[in-house]
């Protein structure tokens, strides 16, 4: 991982979840910065984005937030962080976490996590980026949409070499691991395409 400097984490901002996930989100913002990887993720304080930023800072990493206006003004961002980037729309959001980013981790999450897992995974199957993505699959929680994802590739929807597109972890552990293995970028990003 030493060519990995900043690692995108789309979450949950839900508390109202399982322990198995708050620990998990815990334990990769604890992991990131053991490992001297600055975290990007969306700025908030609450649900498994503020857990994994608070783990990542007690540790004593870098944290890079970036969160849209309407959002921020909720009151609901991050404030003990590295760098807060207060953006004026989810698009620039999404578009400052990819070129501040050189993986990304997908952590159980609700419909905002859903969007930005696409959204990156369509990214680089469009060739926008080849940035390594590792879906955390902890408990379980992805696996319906795995298999929707098989599903698409069994009826023709979509052409997609799976280990090409993203890993797939089911423990954080093993999250590092994927990253460990997964090959580096071969070009920049090019975010005037994005």
């Amino acid at each position: 991982m030493k060519s990995l400097s900043s690692v995108c984490v789309y979450c949950g901002a839900s508390s109202r979840v399982a322990d198995v996930y708050k620990e998990a989100a815990h334990a990769l913002g604890d992991g990131l910065a053991r490992r001297g990887i600055r975290m990007v993720y969306g700025g908030g304080r609450v649900g498994l984005m503020g857990i994994a930023a608070d783990a990542a800072i007690a540790a004593g990493g870098e944290v890079v937030g970036i969160i849209p206006e309407h959002i921020q003004s909720a009151e609901i961002e991050h404030t003990g962080l590295t760098e807060l980037h207060v953006v004026d729309s989810m698009h620039t959001r999404k578009r400052m976490m990819v070129e501040r980013s050189d993986a990304f981790v997908v952590m159980p999450g609700g419909l905002g996590t859903l969007d930005e897992a696409f959204e990156i995974l369509t990214w680089k199957q469009l060739q926008l980026h080849d940035k390594p993505i590792v879906i955390a699959d902890v408990d379980g929680y992805w696996r319906p949409l795995l298999g929707l994802i098989d599903h698409m590739v069994a009826q023709g929807f979509a052409r997609i070499d799976r280990s090409a597109l993203y890993s797939v972890a089911d423990h954080i552990d093993a999250v590092f691991e994927a990253l460990e293995v997964a090959p580096p970028p071969g070009h920049p990003p090019q975010p005037k395409k994005l």
